[in-house]
């Protein structure tokens, strides 16, 4: 990296984040059910190595959830169906690339979980900026790195133009009005209608003031149950409620950036840009071979990533800045 840094190779306007899935070194017809695994004194190198991540977010603390199979070869590998194929147990590589030229400023090994891979994408992005000094202006990813917490830390933590498309599931499906058709209003803490009606979170004054933040980490806005039970529309939007209920998000400003960052000439422009990570991981793939892992274990996975993306850039950096000879000739 620091090669293509000095021929001018990264120009760190825009970066772009992207994970697959590597076949892990584990058989199925040798698993355990989750719930019935258990170490044993004498265990091996990879479960050692496991048991060491128990608490790292890129693995044991990416998720709560059991798996619901375990391979004693290689514990933290994690069982998958996300190629909506045969399930298979696997290891996550996560780029951070330059959409300049393509090149692999970091990258990451994690379980194969979204909850670990956008985890990857904050720890790569430090440790970027850390290392090297480069922040981006934007980030372009696909929706699994839309969740309003991603997008609130790149905005209001990192100052990072977010080009994702949001994670939003808001949007019906039965006819009936989706939080989009609400028109809100930031100065007034309030949502209106498509009947002109206005949503609020309280409609009297408490003893007590609440703080109106739910469990899960929303506010809700409630219409008044007289300008529902008298309105037209009612039917189209809460026809099985006594009034309507709109939910936001407390990073729900975040989310509307990245909305507002969608509509411009620029986000088109990233989107194509971004395309180049995947391009990276077709040819580790189909060029490289690298379809299934040899080392087992979370450090053999960060091992064979690493050395796979290293050679990577180091054919990125041969094609585009080859080294000649004094008469011209290149060099071998």
């Amino acid at each position: 990296v620091e090669r293509c840094l000095a021929q001018g190779l990264v120009g760190a306007e825009g970066f772009a984040v992207d994970a697959s899935l590597i076949a892990a070194d584990a058989n199925k017809q040798r698993s355990v059910p989750g719930a019935e695994w258990e170490i044993k004194d004498d265990a091996r190198r990879s479960v050692q190595e496991d048991l060491a991540v128990l608490d790292d977010a890129a693995f044991g603390a990416a998720s709560p959830v059991t798996p619901k199979f375990i391979s004693p070869s290689d514990p933290a590998a994690q069982w998958t169906g996300a190629h909506k194929g045969h399930a298979f147990f696997a290891y996550a590589t996560n780029y951070l690339i330059d959409t300049d030229h393509g090149v692999i400023v970091d990258v990451e090994a994690t379980r194969a979980i979204r909850q670990a891979e956008v985890g990857a994408s904050r720890t790569m992005i430090d440790r970027t900026e850390n290392r090297f000094g480069l922040k981006p202006d934007y980030l372009a990813a696909d929706s699994a790195y839309g969740s309003a917490d991603n997008l609130a830390w790149l905005v209001k933590e990192k100052d990072i133009a977010p080009h994702i498309p949001v994670f939003d599931k808001s949007n019906r499906t039965d006819g009936t009005f989706s939080r989009s058709d609400f028109t809100w209003e930031a100065e007034n803490d309030r949502y209106i209608c498509p009947a002109g009606k206005e949503l609020k979170q309280f409609h009297r004054t408490y003893a007590t003031p609440r703080s109106g933040i739910t469990s899960d980490g929303r506010r809700l806005y409630r219409a008044s149950k007289k300008d529902c039970d008298g309105c037209e529309i009612k039917q189209r939007c809460c026809p099985n409620a006594v009034a309507r209920k709109v939910p936001r998000d407390l990073n729900e400003d975040a989310r509307d950036v990245a909305r507002a960052i969608a509509a411009t000439p620029e986000y088109e422009q990233s989107r194509h840009r971004r395309k180049k990570v995947e391009m990276l991981f077709a040819h580790l793939k189909r060029i490289l071979r690298m379809a299934r892992l040899r080392l087992r274990g979370p450090c053999g996975a960060r091992d064979e990533f690493l050395l796979a993306a290293t050679a990577q850039n180091l054919r990125r950096l041969a094609k585009l800045r080859p080294q000649r000879s004094p008469h011209g000739i290149i060099a071998v």
